[in-house]
């Protein structure tokens, strides 16, 4: 999983990509909004991106929430730009907009809505880097993750089928939603990061959930799993020994002894078993020790 951090709530945000860059962010992600597609307006004016893109050592993410996206597109010139999205709802010629995002090297990333159907996106999938499956409705940050997004982003999967395309989710993410989104690539988070006082300790918090699985599985060097395996079977054999050796001291006892009553013959053949398992023991505690010893003499060489 990778982290585009959204500045979009931030109060100078030319300082918070310069704190930005102190972590483990992987892009800047930048709202543009035109006031019509969305309510507000947002990074409206390039200088501000271009004084963003010359301070941030990260590619920038661009989100273009507007109701005519080729008219930013060319205005979006020698940047550090990894990605250009619009949205598929905009509907005005969709594949010369595509064409112009590759024309200036960038790639392409197609956004859909909560309530956009999602076989929308399927005549451009041959032609998209990427797909930001929106999680809020677009336009204003620090809302609520919608909790149908999980089975979206299945539904963009089952639609991709063996493509090589990136899903974004961007929309109410933090520590406790982006497990949600787990089979997704990128995670655009805002408020989550921005409103804290620590960037880096909050984009670290978030890449941990990746790194400890839930059902994280013990995986056995194989040598180790030869070891056991003999061990096992080992100690097997010796337990068969020494009950044999119970039963036949059992049997010498009462041919001895003559014990014929079910008390004295029970009690006979518990001294013997016991005699069999110390026998038993006799010879597994050596062996026990010498692999100890070996692990022992290992550790020591290896960290000379």
């Amino acid at each position: 999983m990778q982290i585009a951090t959204s500045i979009l709530n931030s109060n100078n945000r030319v300082e918070s990509v310069s704190k930005l860059n102190r972590t483990n962010t992987s892009y800047i992600h930048i709202d543009v909004m035109d006031g019509k597609f969305v309510p507000d307006t947002q990074f409206n004016k390039f200088n501000e991106i271009n004084a963003i893109n010359m301070v941030s050592k990260y590619p920038l993410d661009i989100h273009l929430m507007v109701e005519s996206p080729i008219e930013y597109i060319c205005q979006l010139n020698n940047m550090k730009i990894e990605f250009i999205t619009f949205h598929i709802e905009v509907e005005k010629d969709i594949n010369k907009l595509i064409d112009a995002i590759k024309e200036k090297g960038y790639k392409v990333g197609i956004a859909i809505k909560p309530n956009t159907k999602i076989n929308k996106l399927e005549p451009y999938l041959d032609k998209i880097d990427m797909i930001l499956v929106m999680s809020v409705e677009p336009g204003k940050g620090g809302q609520t993750f919608i909790s149908t997004t999980t089975t979206r982003i299945e539904e963009v999967r089952k639609l991709m089928k063996d493509k090589n395309i990136l899903i974004e989710v961007d929309g109410g993410i933090n520590d406790k939603t982006i497990i949600k989104i787990q089979d997704a690539n990128i995670a655009v988070v805002g408020s989550y990061i921005i409103n804290s006082d620590n960037y880096y300790t909050q984009i670290d918090k978030l890449l941990k959930k990746f790194e400890q699985p839930v059902n994280k599985k013990i995986v056995l060097p194989e040598k180790l799993k030869i070891f056991i395996i003999v061990f096992i079977v080992h100690s097997i054999i010796l337990f068969l020994i020494a009950t044999y050796n119970s039963i036949v001291g059992y049997q010498i006892c009462l041919a001895v002894t003559g014990c014929s009553d079910i008390i004295r013959g029970t009690s006979a053949f518990l001294g013997t078993l016991i005699v069999g398992y110390i026998i038993f023991l006799w010879y597994c505690i050596p062996i026990i020790l010498l692999i100890i010893i070996l692990k022992v003499i290992s550790f020591l060489f290896k960290n000379h």
